[in-house]
């Protein structure tokens, strides 16, 4: 009983070390494109732009299947930050 008790501590501790190794090392970074655009529009869910809601039209934003001149309520000033935001990241 102790023999299996000790080789399911160690087995145990083993394959926390070998997650642990392979999290650091198959990393990826989040991309925070998305939220970010989504966080940049005005946050209304109109649905004028055609997508269901502002997150719906920062997705297509960021894949490049849609303008941000879609999103009526939006100013300009916030249309250009957008493009611009689009552009160096």
């Amino acid at each position: 009983m102790i023999n299996a008790i000790l080789m399911m501590l160690i087995v145990g501790g083993l394959m926390g070390l070998i997650l642990g190794f392979s999290d650091k090392v198959f990393y990826v970074a989040p991309d925070t494109r998305v939220e970010d655009v989504t966080n940049m529009l005005p946050g209304y869910n109109c649905g004028g732009c055609g997508y269901a809601g502002c997150s719906g039209l920062a997705e297509a934003l960021v894949n490049k299947e849609a303008e941000v001149t879609n999103c009526k309520p939006s100013s300009p000033e916030q249309k250009e930050k957008i493009k611009e935001y689009l552009l160096n990241h």
